[in-house]
């Protein structure tokens, strides 16, 4: 480390008082003035959709626990988090909770014993959110964290999270339990969510099914495909049709479309460049052999429309090979920043990035651009 990495601006002895007194679950009254919220404006002022942080509850459970990455978790605070924000050029890291959530074990019933503990640590993750969002202004968002499967409990916290709480859109896992997302249990979840033209951002887990397939780490495997499965039951998986611009084709029964479909207003936001989409396209989307597909037009509602609709991030997916086909399957437009944040610290990317053959406009469009389509807000911050 050299002398100007060491040495403590006045900008960072704030960051830390405040990180302090989060840490210990009381919070210090800081203004917009002196919480450093105006730095980077000559860098990248990147939009970090892919952030994690734990409130003091969280984490003591996490260290507890040891699940996966836990360790990264000791000592977090929101100051040390934002440090790293700044080396990397990030003006706004959207923070969400990482796997496990807040569920910690396979049980997802309405009887399980954890079900009250989730429903009440989702709350406490989300007020210690607001309240970053709120002491750091235009520093961090909020994805907010759900008790997903449980539906009441969870669309009660969507009405606290968006209309009291203000939080920026929701943070959800690829699964839960044996339930991916475009299962029609979750189907309430959803419609509320498209009514309110919600961002959901997706992050993998690994489901009951595959906890240690092939001795393997879940984040070696298990997460990117779980991310796969959990986007081909969007854009496979059927759901009630109730009407609209854009009628089922012909079939007997109830008609049905998508969850997709059903669920257009939503705008999903994948991590790790989408998993194992890339991979798997052919057989999802349906193209077989004709490659000219991808030169054309998607037809609306079709699987390779809504994959091309949804968002797909850079965490830990920032590297040639991915990055150009997921620029030919999806374009350009729908990849935005993501860090991993503390998993991998943003600096990363500011030569990771650099090596995937992206122009220069094109990075602008990553790092910021295409996540204020989205995020008009923080435009101006």
């Amino acid at each position: 480390m050299n002398k100007g990495q060491s040495e403590v601006s006045r900008r960072s002895l704030l960051y830390g008082l405040a990180g302090a007194a989060l840490g210990a679950g009381q919070w210090g009254v800081l203004s917009a003035q002196n919480s450093g919220i105006a730095s980077n404006r000559s860098g990248p002022r990147r939009l970090d959709v892919h952030s994690h942080f734990g409130s003091p509850r969280w984490i003591k459970r996490v260290l507890e626990l040891k699940p996966q990455g836990w360790n990264r978790f000791d000592g977090w605070t929101p100051a040390k988090h934002l440090d790293m924000m700044d080396k990397g050029g990030v003006q706004t890291g959207f923070v969400s909770a990482t796997e496990p959530g807040v569920w910690f074990g396979d049980d997802y019933s309405s009887n399980s014993p954890e079900r009250a503990e989730a429903i009440s640590l989702a709350r406490d993750m989300n007020e210690y959110g607001a309240r970053m969002k709120s002491d750091y202004k235009g520093r961090f968002g909020l994805f907010a964290v759900l008790p997903i499967p449980d539906v009441d409990a969870t669309l009660k916290e969507i009405e606290f999270a968006f209309d009291t709480l203000h939080a920026d859109g929701v943070g959800l896992l690829t699964s839960y339990g044996n339930m991916w997302l475009g299962d029609e249990k979750l189907q309430p979840i959803f419609d509320e969510l498209n009514r309110r033209n919600a961002i959901a951002y997706v992050h993998p887990t690994d489901s009951n099914c595959c906890h240690s397939l092939a001795h393997a780490s879940p984040g070696t495997v298990e997460w990117l495909s779980d991310t796969g499965r959990s986007i081909n039951s969007l854009v496979s998986m059927a759901a009630p049709y109730d009407g609209g611009p854009t009628p089922p084709v012909g079939a007997d029964g109830p008609p049905r479309i998508s969850a997709a479909t059903r669920y257009g207003n939503v705008k999903f936001i994948w991590s790790h460049g989408g998993g194992s989409l890339l991979g798997i396209a052919n057989r999802v989307v349906g193209f077989n052999h004709d490659n000219d597909v991808l030169g054309r037009p998607a037809a609306p509602n079709s699987k390779l429309w809504h994959i091309r609709r949804f968002y797909y991030d850079t965490a830990q997916a920032a590297n040639p090979i991915l990055m150009q086909g997921m620029k030919a399957l999806v374009g350009m437009s729908q990849i935005v920043f993501g860090s991993d944040a503390p998993y991998v610290e943003p600096a990363v990317y500011n030569q990771t990035l650099r090596q995937c053959g992206f122009s220069e406009e094109e990075l602008r469009a990553v790092d910021r651009e295409n996540a204020l389509r989205f995020l008009p807000n923080y435009r101006t911050i």
